[in-house]
């Protein structure tokens, strides 16, 4: 999945640095390279957040339950 990040700031940055001025290539970089990227990252990023917390849940109820029960039981 990171290939396809790296690709687009590759060339995002070849063409931050074709502009004519340093300004230019900088606001280039983060308009069409950074924020882009950022807003992909998140969006394809959801599922795994989405699982990650329903583990985090599964795992409190777990402990939930084993801490109700005792270990003696």
């Amino acid at each position: 999945m990171y290939l396809i990040p790296i690709a687009w700031l590759y060339v995002a940055i070849l063409v931050a640095v074709s502009e004519d001025t340093v300004v230019a290539g900088v606001l280039t970089f983060v308009f069409w390279g950074i924020a882009p990227l950022a807003l992909f990252m998140w969006i394809f990023g959801t599922p795994a957040r989405r699982r990650r917390q329903r583990e985090r849940e599964r795992e409190a109820l777990d402990r939930n339950d084993r801490a109700e029960t005792g270990p003696d039981q």
